[in-house]
C-alpha cells in the first residue's frame, strides 16, 4: 500500500508537470488511451469478451470515471499536490452517502461524523476569504469546487463498480473506463491540441506506467491487509504530495492544510473502519 501511494504521487506529480503547458484534458486523452490498450490486452489474454452483460451501467461506470479524472487532473494544474490529493480523499465519504442513499447500505453516524470532519478538513485547506481574511492566503475556489466534484464523481463511479460486482468481471468493468473516456475527450482536445516535446510524450508515458504500477500494488495490498487498514497506510499518498510539492515545486503546506488534511484522512478513515452494511 505504500508503494501504491508512493507511484500514485508520483503520478500526480507528473501531471502537475506536464500540466504546466499542456491542457489537462489532452493528459487525460493519453492516459485513456495506454490504458485502453492495457486493459485491453489483458482482456485477450483472459479470454474474455469485453463488452459485458449491462452495458449501460458500463458506459455510466466509464462517463463517471471520465469525469473524476477530469475533475482531478483540472485540478492538479491550478492547486498545490498536496491540497489537491487531500480535497481527493472526499470520496470514501461521498461513496459512503451514495451507497447508503443507492444500494440502501446502513453506514449510520460513522457517515456523518466522517463528512463533518472532512468538510471541516476542505474548509481548512481552501481557506476562503470570507472565514479566514488576511491569515490566509486562499485557494482558487473555482479549482477547489472542481477537486470537489472529482471526488463526488469518484464516488459515483465507485459505487456503480460495487453494484456492477454481482454481474459483471472486473477485467470488463476496467475496460469500459477508458473505452468511454478516449471518444469522450476527443471533442475536447481536437480544438486546442497542443503537441507535447520529447520531453512531455516520456512524461505522458510515465504517467501511465506510474499509474498502471500503482493500481497493481494497491490490487496487492487489499488482497493482503484487511481493507480499513490498508486504506490507512495508502494515506501516506498526502505526505508523499506534499514532500514532491515542496521539492518541485517549492509548495510548503502552512499549519492549516496541515490541519486540514488531519481532518479529511481522519473522516475518511471512521467511514473505511466502519465499513456499512447492505440493507435487508
Amino acid at each position: 500500500m505504500v508503494a501504491s501511494a508512493f507511484f500514485f504521487s508520483l503520478m500526480s506529480l507528473l501531471v502537475k508537470v506536464v500540466g504546466q503547458r499542456l491542457p489537462s484534458q489532452e493528459i487525460v486523452l493519453v492516459r485513456g488511451v495506454i490504458t485502453l490498450f492495457l486493459s485491453y490486452w489483458l482482456l485477450r489474454r483472459a479470454r474474455l469478451s469485453p463488452w459485458g452483460n449491462r452495458r449501460a451501467l458500463l458506459v455510466l461506470r466509464g462517463l463517471l470515471g471520465f469525469g473524476a479524472l477530469s475533475c482531478f487532473y483540472f485540478s492538479l494544474t491550478r492547486l498545490p499536490l498536496a491540497e489537491a490529493t487531500v480535497i481527493q480523499y472526499l470520496n470514501p465519504l461521498f461513496t459512503a452517502i451514495l451507497a447508503a442513499w443507492l444500494l440502501g447500505e446502513r453506514a449510520g453516524a460513522a457517515v456523518a461524523v466522517g463528512t463533518m470532519l472532512g468538510l471541516l478538513g476542505t474548509t481548512l485547506v481552501a481557506r476562503p476569504a470570507v472565514l479566514f481574511g488576511e491569515l490566509a492566503a486562499p485557494l482558487d475556489l473555482a479549482a477547489v469546487g472542481i477537486a470537489m466534484a472529482g471526488a463526488a464523481l469518484s464516488a459515483g463511479a465507485y459505487v456503480t463498480v460495487r453494484y456492477l460486482g454481482a454481474t459483471e468481471h472486473p477485467l470488463v468493468i476496467v475496460f469500459y473506463f477508458p473505452l468511454v473516456t478516449v471518444p469522450a475527450t476527443l471533442p475536447l482536445v481536437a480544438g486546442n491540441w497542443t503537441w507535447p516535446t520529447a520531453t512531455e510524450w516520456s512524461l505522458l508515458l510515465g504517467i501511465g506506467i506510474t499509474t498502471q504500477i500503482a493500481q497493481v500494488y494497491i490490487t496487492r495490498g487489499l488482497a493482503l491487509e484487511p481493507a480499513g487498514r490498508a486504506m490507512t497506510v495508502g494515506y501516506t499518498q498526502v505526505v508523499f504530495a506534499a514532500f514532491w510539492g515542496a521539492l518541485v515545486f517549492a509548495d510548503f503546506p502552512g499549519i492549516l492544510v496541515l490541519a486540514g488534511a488531519v481532518l479529511v484522512m481522519a473522516g475518511a478513515l471512521i467511514v473505511a473502519v466502519n465499513r456499512p452494511t447492505a440493507a435487508r
